[in-house]
């Protein structure tokens, strides 16, 4: 049976995890039963592959109790590792799903800038449109013009209505249009761009109060989507973020991009262990068809490099 071209980039963008992790764990084992400081060891290799300390000691205590008295190979404990990781992410792969009603569906769509929003907006997009929804986009992020411009040019690419208005303008009207043209027209998905300046947390959680204030006078439960898009080159940095974002926004979920093989994978797997949110989708290429829901078990066997 052939890979099919998804399977093959999700290998391929997770490559630097799994060589980083193979690179880390060279050399650590013996014929001989492991002793705690092959253990120790085993365990900072882990930690250093941006895995976390939690998932590091989890593999850690998993081999330990075991009882390797005739040692372990590398393939062993990747296999381990792919175990552990699918355990820690079965329960957050979880696919955005169109259930609203009455339609629409509004997805708030936040990060910063940099993160790669914009574009994950239209991947969502164009992910929805396979799926014979009717999406519209409203360009809610007026702090830059180039944000606004961007997501023109997607939505003209995408065939979908947008929703704009000027540089500097009141994002929470042009929300309120959006949902009101929605409903008007039997739109099932309204994804909104939002502001992704972090430097004054106050002024970003004032405007998004007021978009949800704005929305919960249409539907009460409006938004029904808060995603947070993250860098994957960002590293920890990423897990950061979701803390700052979690307060500020109220994050229902999350997207990770640029895991494109220069990316640090693990992260996905410590954000996903340390807040447990659902992990919508993933990035893996330039191409519009290239963000997706994942398997947990594929996704960790490309993490981990075993099964390949």
């Amino acid at each position: 049976m052939s890979e099919s071209p998804w399977h093959q980039k999700l290998f391929g963008g997770f490559k630097r995890t799994s060589d980083r992790l193979s690179e880390n764990l060279t050399g650590l084992f013996t014929k001989s039963a492991l002793d705690d400081a092959t253990l120790d060891e085993i365990e900072e290799a882990l930690i250093v592959s941006d895995l976390g300390p939690a998932m590091a000691g989890r593999v850690r205590a998993r081999i330990a109790s075991s009882r390797y008295e005739k040692g372990i190979d590398e393939a062993g404990v990747k296999a381990i590792v792919a175990e552990e990781i699918e355990k820690v992410l079965a329960p957050v792969a979880k696919p955005l799903e169109i259930e609203a009603f009455p339609r629409p569906q509004v997805i708030l769509v936040i990060g910063v800038n940099g993160s790669g929003k914009t574009t994950t907006i239209a991947k969502l997009a164009h992910l929805f449109q396979e799926q014979d929804y009717g999406v519209m986009l409203a360009a809610g992020d007026t702090f830059r013009a180039a944000a606004i411009g961007q997501l023109k040019v997607w939505a003209e690419r995408l065939g979908v209505p947008i929703v704009t208005g000027p540089e500097g303008g009141d994002s929470a009207g042009i929300v309120y249009e959006a949902v009101k043209q929605a409903t008007a027209t039997g739109i099932d998905v309204l994804i909104v761009d939002t502001a992704g300046r972090l430097q004054n947390k106050r002024e970003l959680m004032d405007e998004l109060a007021k978009i949800r204030r704005v929305l919960g006078r249409l539907n009460p439960a409006s938004p029904h989507d808060v995603v947070l898009v993250l860098d994957a080159t960002t590293g920890q940095n990423a897990l950061s973020q979701i803390e700052v974002f979690k307060e500020v926004a109220g994050v229902t979920g999350l997207v990770m991009t640029k895991l494109d093989g220069t990316a640090r994978g693990g992260v996905l797997v410590a954000a996903a262990d340390r807040y447990g949110l659902p992990i919508h989708a993933i990035g893996v290429g330039e191409t519009i068809e290239d963000l997706r829901p994942f398997e947990a078990g594929e996704l960790a066997r490309a993490i981990s490099g075993s099964g390949e």
